[in-house]
């Protein structure tokens, strides 16, 4: 029977969007009740509910008010479906590492070095030839086999091509297997994220050095440099857009040794030329924006008489931004339109296609198309519903060899194979290549963390992951690169911002809230866990946390609303008042000043503890075209701190009055050549994220497009 208004009404207020989506998408941290799934298909329709469960197509509005009416009718208690919320188990680690002495002295200096490196081997040390992290482009003549190591700056070559764990045979961008570090020359690459084959040439995106390289020939030995290059970091000077001879961040590439296409996935173009160039800077032949449509242009697909862009904020009035235009005829005129925009799935394709005419996509799963889609409302002849990618993401690509099939998967760190088309849906692949099988991602066997959110005491570091949905602790500081920590907290909901006073520490993260009353260095599972909601105060989307000896504080992006609690509360506590920001962000406070990070707003908020109020005003530092987002900011042993994602640098001042007077930094880290671009330099910062100053050392830590963990010691 279809709900009546009234009912719908009844069920939206008892449960949210958050709840319904991941009900549906019958995966997350939400069991899905007994009775749930003959309700959904009986109210939404077989092929639609299976079409949301596979995430063929997205979930909307509707699906989750016929969800919430579902869970009404069988009466399911909010408490039971979250009840899986707070579940929390915790791993010992076989760890040993030299252990930090703390007691520094002297400041620290612009520019200066990071001392060593967590969440990876070591600075300029990708681990070894079978050691990814997070490939991304593949490509193959058939003979061959090429991958691009994206976070390694390297491409991976094969001169056969693997079925099993077997290492490359040569790296480009590098000089061997161990090195890692970014550069820009013709030999070096700085995150390359796609690859094509063509005519014996060989194209590889170099995306953070703003430039496409080109091998006329098939690489023989490691290190070769690119005989030509198209773009460069040159393009980011002085502003300005796309054009035929200027690109921005480019994405993806494709060739078929005589037509190449790139997107630039700043400033949303793509760019074709109808010959292959043969010199550096050759302007293309042809600019695609999509009449204003392509907003951030990410892979290309083409079999050289049609042509696939995926975009990932694409601007079709009515239409979701992730997904892909098709032009069914290869472009011929500057800005020919699309025939349409495929949105089959929340992601973007990227894809391939075989000998015999099938396209194969990558979204969220592995696609077969037997043909190329003819219109918007195209479905693929097969989909796999058991797929091995781990979280499919930004990265993952195909490539075809005869009959064989490969996919790299980049949040599983491995690359997959199949040794024939798939033709069933269960269907597995047939090898795995860096990594022992394909239940294990060597990303958590290597501890690498992925947006770590550091905090520290100056005896104990603690990082907490939102994509790992994990907290790491090394029980005493490392003092060397490399060290694994000796807890890892299995988390079913994963934090946004960690904080940590005294003997207690605290994470928040969507609608959870785990509280440790002593800190949890000996394996002790949380004291407190809030659940969607304390007394009256509903969670939306936690996203920041802090406490001090007087109040406790959460930051609620989706209420914009910063509530604070006298003290850590318990379940029935109401907040003592509420600060009202708008796009609030990670908290912090050292007891005198509570800082409000704003990263939307490229500033940072800062409030004297002592007379907050719901009517206190704070001071505002920075602003847009001061600093280019700031992920966190806060105030720690009198200093001031304040990342400054974007710019890739994290500022510094002696002294927080200095900061709140407007003053300039006194120190900046991660000063680079460019301050928009990303390196993994050992002075150089990549997307910094989170910092902690223990008192001895600061703590950095990266974001999305890095894994890094970084220490700074002061210098006399």
């Amino acid at each position: 029977m279809l709900p009546s208004a009234s009912e719908i009404e009844q069920a939206r207020e008892r449960y949210q969007a958050n709840v319904t989506r991941e009900i549906l998408a019958g995966r997350g941290s939400i069991r899905v009740p007994t009775g749930f799934d003959d309700c959904a298909a009986g109210l939404l329709g077989q092929s639609k509910f299976d079409a949301l469960r596979s995430g063929r197509e997205p979930i909307g509005g509707r699906d989750n008010d016929m969800a919430a009416v579902c869970l009404l009718r069988l009466g399911a208690s909010i408490t039971t479906l979250l009840s899986y919320r707070d579940e929390v188990s915790v791993k010992q680690v076989d760890s040993t590492y030299r252990v930090a002495p703390g007691n520094t002295s002297g400041f620290f200096k612009t520019g200066q070095n990071a001392d060593i490196l967590l969440s990876g081997f070591d600075f300029n040390n990708a681990g070894g030839p079978l050691v990814f992290n997070h490939p991304g482009g593949i490509a193959t003549d058939g003979t061959h086999l090429f991958v691009a190591d994206i976070f390694n700056n390297r491409v991976l070559v094969w001169n056969s091509l693997p079925t099993d764990n077997v290492p490359p045979d040569l790296v480009l961008g590098q000089q061997d297997f161990i090195n890692n570090n970014p550069g820009t020359g013709l030999d070096q690459m700085n995150w390359p994220v796609s690859i094509s084959m063509g005519g014996n040439r060989l194209v590889v995106a170099d995306t953070n050095n703003y430039r496409i390289l080109i091998w006329n020939t098939i690489p023989t030995r490691s290190g070769i440099p690119a005989d030509l290059a198209i773009g460069g970091i040159a393009n980011l000077e002085g502003g300005g857009e796309v054009s035929k001879s200027r690109f921005f961040w480019p994405w993806g590439v494709w060739t078929n040794g005589e037509k190449l296409v790139v997107s630039s996935t700043q400033h949303g173009g793509i760019l074709i030329w109808n010959t292959f160039p043969t010199k550096s800077d050759q302007p293309a032949d042809l600019l695609l924006k999509g009449g204003g449509k392509i907003g951030t242009p990410r892979h290309i697909t083409s079999d050289g008489k049609s042509l696939i862009v995926g975009d990932h904020n694409a601007r079709v009035e009515g239409q979701p931004s992730f997904g892909s235009f098709v032009w069914k005829t290869f472009p011929t005129a500057d800005d020919q339109p699309f025939d349409f925009y495929l949105t089959y799935n929340t992601k973007w394709f990227r894809g391939t296609f075989t000998s015999d005419g099938k396209l194969i996509t990558m979204d969220s799963t592995l696609r077969v198309w037997n043909t190329v889609p003819k219109d918007a409302t195209a479905a693929p002849d097969l989909t796999l519903t058991k797929w091995s990618c781990f979280s499919p993401g930004d990265y993952e690509a195909v490539a075809v060899a005869g009959s064989r099939l490969y996919v790299s998967c980049g949040n599983g760190n491995m690359v997959v194979g199949y040794n024939a088309t798939p033709t069933r849906p269960d269907q597995v692949p047939d090898f795995v290549i860096g990594s022992p099988d394909l239940a294990t991602s060597t990303l958590e066997t290597n501890f690498i963390i992925q947006n770590g959110l550091v905090a520290s005491n100056g005896k104990s570091l603690f990082v907490g992951s939102d994509f790992d949905r994990k907290l790491y602790v090394w029980k005493n500081l490392p003092d060397q690169s490399g060290a694994h920590p000796d807890l890892v907290y299995a988390l079913a909901t994963g934090p946004a911002d960690i904080a940590l006073w005294k003997e207690n520490l605290a994470l928040a993260g969507i609608d959870v809230v785990y509280v440790w009353k002593e800190l949890p260095v000996t394996g002790k599972l949380p004291d407190i866990t809030f659940i969607r909601m304390i007394g009256s105060v509903r969670f939306g989307k936690l996203v920041g946390v802090a406490m001090d000896d007087k109040y406790f504080y959460l930051a609620d992006a989706s209420n914009n609303k910063v509530y604070v609690w006298n003290g850590i509360p318990s379940q029935n506590s109401e907040p003592a008042f509420v600060l009202d920001v708008e796009e609030p962000g990670k908290l912090s406070s050292d007891g005198t000043y509570l800082t409000v990070a704003q990263n939307f707003k490229h500033k940072a908020l800062v409030y004297q503890v002592d007379t907050l109020s719901a009517a206190a005003k704070p001071v505002s530092i920075g602003g847009v075209g001061t600093f280019n987002g700031v992920p966190a900011a806060g105030t720690a042993g009198g200093h001031f701190f304040l990342v400054d994602g974007g710019f890739n640098r994290v500022h510094i001042w002696r002294n927080i009055q200095d900061a709140l007077a407007g003053k300039p930094a006194d120190v900046i880290l991660g000063a680079n050549l460019h301050r928009y671009r990303y390196e993994i330099g050992r002075n150089t910062l990549f997307a910094p994220f989170s910092f902690s100053f223990d008192g001895s050392y600061l703590w950095v830590g990266e974001v999305k497009f890095s894994t890094r963990l970084l220490r700074f010691s002061p210098l006399p």
